[in-house]
């Protein structure tokens, strides 16, 4: 006689119920997360992963001591996957890209200090504390669910199959029917496909790192030629970061209607004292943080768009624009007031002097994360590097960070002459609300944001009006904002400024696709940041024409 089929109207046990429930809920969760925080909708989690009722059919039908091992393993799987989509989030969040183990590791100490920086270290220590309580709270649950599946047994375990059974061909249905009609499949084998997407993108990276050493290991003809910059030799060469300053400044309509003024009364000032101004956009590497990685891509000449890159690109013997500009007479230097610890990193560009936070003699209070304002670091810079007792020529990179979040408190200028040890600017440090309180309001963050923009150009212009003498600069941001403050399809161009008094050299630039004063064409191309290095060398190496 065949066997009778079990009969599950009784009710099963609480327990056994409750534990399936866990078990489908939390898996459903996690692998129907969506990797993108502008992708959240009720329509993302109405969907079947077909791997829950596959699972839960191998933890109700195998061996006990099988089934525990496989809900230990798939435990270890979720897990992993909610990392990983919590990982794309962040990431997606802040670069507008995917999260990769392989190269991204990093970012949470970096996400640390901006996130400390914004709302306080011991709001976000217990902010991470909590999420990371959830998420292994969640992991637990999810294996005590699994673990009581795999010791079910008799007619419950019978009933329990055929529950598990039921959904898995009512899913295989819809994934069936999605595929003959071309629509939205509302279940699919989703979850195995994305962790094999995320193994084959690190397996792509490790390949990338291949390829990155190669590069690394080729000559470099630039920096093989006998002389080098004989159109601006004798000069100062200042090269100028401003930190999150992106194509979103210039041209989003949030932005542009403190920004283009800004601009124009720069261009003017410029004019007025004998400048001459050209302008262009580049593609950065990065967006919404990790300034570092635009930093070495436009002095390296390489595409360096991720820490792995980065640490090559240091421990290498490529040279940096910085060492080039060294080895041909000019004495370099690197001022850094963001950096308080130790910078082995900066080996590599070959400074002969680094001035970090503790050595630009600034004893005001710091603007939140940043440690000092812009003006501050222009004036220092002019003190201990520009009019310093040397007869060699300058060659500085400088990293400005009054634009750098939680952009509170704004910066103002001040007169110049007053600066002193930067103690002035303690009313204006200690003044307008805290982090939590801006960040609570989007609005308030963007309106920030775009007025500490504004600042650094100011200060900047004011600067070279003032004190910018027979100097080249080249003004660039390092970096697009976070998407908070840009949406999240904004392009990754930065703007690109060449202020001289010498006309023949900007007019160079223009020749180049640069656009006559301070706005750049918004038609005007996006070259990689990689290629500025080769268009400078290039350029300032061109003889020098009668002045």
């Amino acid at each position: 006689m065949m066997a009778e089929p079990p009969r599950c109207k009784q009710n099963l046990p609480a327990r056994l119920v409750g534990a399936a429930l866990a078990f489908s809920l939390i898996a459903l969760f996690a692998l129907n997360l969506p990797d993108h925080p502008h992708a959240f909708s009720l329509e993302a989690f109405l969907h079947l992963p077909i791997e829950i009722p596959l699972l839960g059919l191998a933890l109700v039908l195998l061996p006990r001591r099988v089934a525990l091992f496989v809900a230990a393993l798939a435990s270890l799987a979720l897990g992993i996957v909610l990392f990983l989509r919590l990982g794309d989030i962040g990431v997606q969040a802040a670069f507008q890209r995917r999260f990769n183990p392989y190269l991204d590791i990093r970012i949470f100490a970096d996400g640390w200090n901006v996130f400390s920086g914004a709302v306080g270290p011991l709001a976000a220590a217990l902010a991470i504390a909590c999420a990371v309580i959830l998420f292994l709270g969640l992991l637990a649950l999810f294996f005590v669910s699994a673990r009581t599946l795999a010791g079910v047994s008799g007619k419950a375990a019978r009933c329990t199959a055929l529950a598990f059974a039921g959904i898995l061909a009512a899913g295989l249905v819809l994934w069936g029917a999605g595929a003959a009609t071309g629509s939205r499949a509302y279940a699919d084998a989703g979850g195995s496909a994305y962790v094999v997407q995320r193994v084959q993108a690190v397996a792509k990276a490790m390949k990338d790192m291949q390829r990155f050493d190669r590069l690394l290991a080729e000559s470099d003809p630039l920096s093989e030629t006998d002389k080098l910059f004989q159109a601006v030799e004798g000069r100062d060469i200042v090269l100028i970061f401003i930190e999150s300053y992106g194509r979103s400044a210039v041209e989003d309509p949030r932005y542009a209607p403190l920004i283009a003024p800004r601009l124009e009364a720069v261009e003017e000032e410029l004019a007025d004292s004998g400048f001459a101004a050209a302008s262009g956009w580049s593609r950065s590497p990065t967006m919404g943080g990790l300034s570092w990685l635009a930093h070495g891509t436009f002095l390296s000449g390489l595409w360096v768009d991720n820490q792995a890159r980065y640490d090559r690109l240091m421990m290498s013997g490529r040279k940096s624009l910085n060492r080039l500009f060294r080895e041909n007479g000019w004495r370099t230097a690197a001022i850094m007031p963001a950096i308080t610890m130790d910078w082995p990193e900066g080996a590599y560009y070959g400074y002969d002097a680094i001035f970090a936070s503790d050595d630009l003699g600034y004893e005001g209070e710091p603007f939140n994360w940043v440690t000092m304002p812009d003006q501050y670091t222009l004036k220092a810079f002019d003190r201990l590097v520009r009019h310093a007792d040397e007869d060699r020529p300058v060659m500085a990179e400088i990293a400005l960070i009054s634009s750098h979040a939680p952009w509170t408190p704004v910066p103002k200028l001040i007169d110049w002459a007053y600066i002193g040890d930067g103690s002035v600017f303690n009313e204006q440090a200690t003044s307008g609300d805290p982090p939590a309180v801006v960040w609570a309001d989007r609005e308030r963050v963007q309106r920030q944001y775009i007025e500490t923009i504004d600042y650094s150009l100011q200060t900047i212009g004011d600067y070279i009006a003032r004190f910018g003498e027979d100097a080249v600069f080249i003004v660039l941001g390092d970096h697009q904002p976070a998407p908070l403050v840009t949406g999240p399809d904004a392009s990754r161009a930065v703007p690109v400024h060449v202020i001289s008094r010498d006309e023949g050299l900007v007019a160079r630039f223009e020749a180049e696709g640069f656009t006559p004063g301070m706005v750049p064409a918004a038609d005007a191309p996006e070259p990689s940041m990689d290629t500025m290095r080769a268009r400078v060398i290039n350029i300032f190496s061109e003889p020098p024409q009668p002045r």
